[in-house]
């Protein structure tokens, strides 16, 4: 019975030593999720954001945390434009680093396209609050938000015609 207190605080320190290297993070093929970054930048270059998007979701399973891989994301949503969905991975980043700039503008000019200036004029202001009215990404969101959002194109069953009988 002496050595009962000890054996009990060895016996724990033991266990929560074990359970401490059994909850750490695996590592991840950051390599390989730069690789498939750089084919999806490539293909997004090209024009070609489906296959982009591809290579971008394959690095971000490979790495989740890969903040590149949301803005990336929310880009090529852009480029076939899918503004909300880019607004989505864009979010995404800015949970992961609240004060990302390149989040901060993409999501900005996500909302010009979309049409809510107003927001858009929000992550300027806390832009403008991070880096200044200098840096490239103030500058490219003030740019967006002053070319206003894009004009909307009707669709044909958004213009309806009256029917006009004639005699023959």
């Amino acid at each position: 019975m002496r050595y009962y207190p000890a054996a009990l605080a060895l016996s724990l320190a033991a266990a929560i030593s074990a359970s401490v290297s059994h909850g750490a993070p695996p590592e991840s093929d950051y390599a390989a999720a730069r690789s498939l970054m750089a084919e999806g930048r490539a293909a997004l270059g090209e024009g070609n954001a489906d296959a982009a998007t591809d290579s971008f979701e394959a690095a971000l399973a490979i790495d989740p945390s890969y903040i590149a891989a949301y803005l990336a994301l929310g880009d090529a949503a852009r480029l076939e434009g899918l503004q909300g969905k880019a607004i989505h991975y864009y979010r995404k980043a800015l949970e992961r680093d609240p004060d990302n700039l390149m989040a901060l503008s993409g999501e900005g000019g996500a909302m010009v396209e979309k049409g809510a200036v107003e927001k858009a004029r929000r992550n300027l202001a806390k832009l403008e609050g991070l880096c200044g009215k200098g840096c490239a990404e103030s500058q490219a969101l003030a740019t967006k938000i002053a070319a206003g959002p894009a004009p909307r194109v009707l669709s044909a069953e958004a213009v309806t015609s009256e029917p006009v009988v004639t005699a023959n």
